[in-house]
């Protein structure tokens, strides 16, 4: 019988798949303080160099890109989005058809 210990496995996110040729190119620009809160709805896995968030507020969504290099994070926020315009392009980063 399995205990809730073991069925508690830790989450380490989602992995991308690997860029498509010819991806779009995401108009990448650093983060300017809009808001005092934003929810991450989803992430990609901590164990890659990039890590990517599903970012919502205010009725918006927008993906963060983390570069993680020599102990140096660099973040990037994509446009800010209605929901189904954030999704789609969370999607296409997903399965390698934006970066």
């Amino acid at each position: 019988m399995a205990t809730s210990q073991s069925l508690l496995a830790p989450y380490h996110g989602i992995h991308l798949a690997a860029a498509q040729a010819g991806c779009e190119q995401v108009a990448w620009q650093a983060p300017l303080p809009r808001v005092d809160r934003v929810r991450v709805r989803e992430h990609t896995c901590e164990c890659r160099t990039v890590v990517y968030e599903l970012c919502a507020t205010s009725g918006l969504v927008f993906v963060r890109r983390h570069y993680r290099k020599s102990g140096t994070i660099t973040v990037w926020e994509s446009p800010w989005l209605r929901t189904a315009e954030g999704m789609s392009l969370w999607d296409a980063i997903l399965r390698g058809f934006a970066r």
